[in-house]
């Protein structure tokens, strides 16, 4: 009897353990609800059954009660179906909502007060103060070229000389004449004093030593022609004329260029006519010379508006005393308008520009917290006005405070309340002064 008592308690303490009485009762208890939910599905049966709707079936023909049947649980299926999409989509959307937006990785930068300069900004062609191809009045053959490529020279210096051997030789004998003819003249001058002769022989001397002394100074011209002369000081060009080589009127023989001071030509749109003024301030950057800026001013500009671009041309003068900057470079050429002023800035890869406006996205902390506990940002979309630009910066002038935190990068594949994820490991070019790279 202790043997049986031991399994008893045994078995009672397993049971305890394990819960079998409770899961045997809880068993039982959904045998009875399924016997009474039988019962009650019954119940709608034998309504049904005594309905007039079971009269009338039952007095079809059983081909035609079939076929009823046969409909209504088509349509019945067709219902089931339906609804089963319906509760499908319907799930799938709750669940979709409760996940909520994917996360998307962007670059931002907080937005501060800068100074900016007003300016004009404008491409313009170096010109030289003085420029020109020289070349000969008449032809002849080179006798000799003084100058060097390269070197500069005054004003008067000798710079190409032809052969003139026949034209002195023809001057010496003209002098010569000119030399006799004023001699005759003088002489019939004092015969005219004691009326020796008359005075239509005085006349007539007089006229021919004039005459002669005309020819003399006509091929002192021609021998002038002769000899290339520098007709400013400036720069050689290089030197492609040889001794010995024979030149025809109008060849391009070298060019001579004065580079101190020198000009650059520019133009700006007629809008900023009233912002432009002769005496003003530029600045001046070529690429030769990436780091080093020229100054100068503005010297003229034009009384007309070209019609075709509505530009102005402007004319202005630097000072090139190191012979740095050449006539034909490309310069860009910034003239400073007004004072300075604090504006906020952006790069201009922030900026999104759509047909009703600009916008921006800004980041926005939000009362949730990522699995690190750091709190979660949303993008949020904002309108904003945007100002003058330079560089890769952009002003704004509307939409933004200073200290707000914007996305720089990444902002096409976002909509409000994204989820973000910062990475500024590699940011958008934001140099109010870019300078191209080699």
């Amino acid at each position: 009897m202790k043997f049986l008592e031991t399994i008893r308690a045994k078995v009672f303490a397993i049971m305890d353990r394990w819960k079998i009485r409770e899961k045997l009762l809880l068993i039982w208890g959904k045998i009875k609800g399924f016997g009474n939910t039988v019962v009650d599905k019954l119940r709608p049966r034998k309504r049904f059954m005594n309905s007039r709707a079971y009269a009338r079936l039952q007095a079809m023909t059983p081909l035609r009660r079939r076929m009823t049947v046969m409909l209504i649980g088509v349509f019945l299926l067709l219902g089931l179906i339906f609804g089963f999409n319906q509760l499908k989509n319907l799930m799938i959307k709750s669940f979709m909502s409760s996940m909520g937006l994917p996360p998307a990785t962007v670059s931002t930068m907080v937005v501060n007060m800068e100074e900016w300069q007003p300016k004009l900004n404008s491409v313009g062609s170096i010109r030289a103060f003085r420029g020109v191809d020289l070349s000969t009045e008449i032809s002849g053959l080179v006798q000799s070229v003084p100058v060097k490529s390269g070197m500069d020279v005054a004003a008067g210096d000798l710079l190409i000389k032809l052969n003139d051997a026949a034209d002195i030789a023809q001057l010496s004998s003209l002098t010569a004449m000119a030399e006799l003819a004023k001699v005759i003249n003088e002489r019939d001058r004092q015969q005219l004093e004691i009326q020796a002769i008359s005075k239509n022989v005085y006349d007539t001397s007089k006229a021919d030593a004039k005459s002669k002394q005309a020819q003399v100074d006509q091929q002192i011209a021609l021998v002038a022609k002769k000899n290339l002369k520098a007709p400013f000081s400036g720069r050689v060009g290089i030197i492609s004329i040889n001794p010995g080589q024979y030149v025809n009127p109008g060849d391009k023989l070298l060019t001579l260029q004065t580079l101190d001071p020198i000009f650059v030509d520019f133009n700006l749109p007629q809008s900023n006519a009233s912002t432009i003024s002769v005496g003003q301030e530029i600045n001046l950057t070529t690429d030769a010379f990436k780091d080093v800026t020229f100054s100068g001013k503005i010297t003229a500009v034009s009384p007309k508006v070209d019609l075709n671009t509505r530009n102005i041309q402007i004319e202005a003068q630097l000072a090139n005393p190191d012979k740095k900057i050449l006539p034909g470079m490309f310069a860009n050429v910034n003239i400073n308008i007004g004072d300075q002023m604090k504006l906020l800035t952006l790069p201009q890869t922030a900026v999104t520009y759509n047909p009703y406006g600009s916008t921006v996205f800004v980041a926005k902390k939000t009362d949730r917290f990522d699995k690190q506990g750091n709190v979660v940002l949303e993008a949020q979309q904002v309108f904003v006005s945007t100002g003058p630009t330079r560089g890769d910066q952009i002003s704004i002038l509307k939409g933004l405070n200073e200290g707000d935190t914007v996305v720089t990068s990444g902002q096409l594949k976002l909509k409000n309340g994204t989820p973000l994820i910062i990475n500024n490991k590699v940011m958008p070019s934001n140099f109010p002064n870019p300078k191209p790279q080699e």
